[in-house]
């Protein structure tokens, strides 16, 4: 599972409607193109892809008065919306996804209801633990790594790993649990997203053919 397609329909999700150099100056706002795979292009290809697939509705918009080609605007669809709540779950319950799903699944996991996110994180938690017992079967920590040669370091790392995003997540689920942030039903949550015109001061300067569109 690809971080970029969570990270796109949330993008677009939160604007309602936006075109494609927003979505991209989203991201970078957010830091994203240093965590996961949401370069310029990868964003590009994903809108319109997603578009193909139905989960995204492009609309083509004229060109202002002051001139300038049109561009595209994208919204999400009904189909695009159950898909990015799927990956949303997903991504908070997966111990095997990598770091930019989980990072993603952060960041917008105020969209759900806070009752669903401590369950999410609770059967996180369960998996961690899961998996570190079917590691340990093999490698006992206390016997530290050396008795299975510098092998052994890759379980001490793994264990580590998971004892490290065990505690971390425990400490999400204590302070959602709570009060912390603003979740779904709750009232306006927090929502970074730049304003149209708004200066990016994260912005790669990058520039990409597709960004008049």
């Amino acid at each position: 599972m690809s971080a970029i397609r969570l990270l796109v329909l949330g993008a677009v999700r939160q604007h309602g409607r936006a075109h494609g150099y927003q979505v991209r100056a989203d991201l970078e706002y957010w830091g994203a193109h240093e965590w996961s795979n949401a370069k310029p292009g990868s964003i590009y290809h994903a809108l319109k892809q997603m578009a193909r697939q139905g989960l995204l509705h492009a609309h083509e918009i004229a060109p202002s008065t002051a001139g300038g080609p049109p561009r595209t605007e994208y919204e999400v669809t009904d189909k695009g919306t159950e898909e990015y709540f799927t990956l949303l779950r997903e991504a908070l319950v997966a111990r095997d996804r990598s770091i930019d799903m989980l990072s993603t699944a952060i960041g917008f996991m105020v969209d759900l209801e806070r009752a669903e996110v401590v369950a999410l994180l609770r059967e996180r938690l369960r998996r961690l633990a899961a998996w570190r017992d079917s590691v340990t079967e093999h490698y006992i920590p206390g016997d530290g790594p050396e008795k299975l040669g510098h092998i052994g370091e890759i379980m001490n790392m793994w264990v580590h790993a998971a004892d490290g995003e065990a505690a971390w997540t425990r400490g999400l689920v204590e302070r959602v649990e709570n009060g912390a942030y603003t979740f779904a039903g709750e009232g306006e949550p927090f929502v970074g997203v730049l304003a149209e015109g708004q200066e990016n001061p994260y912005a790669t300067g990058e520039r990409h053919p597709q960004d008049t569109r």
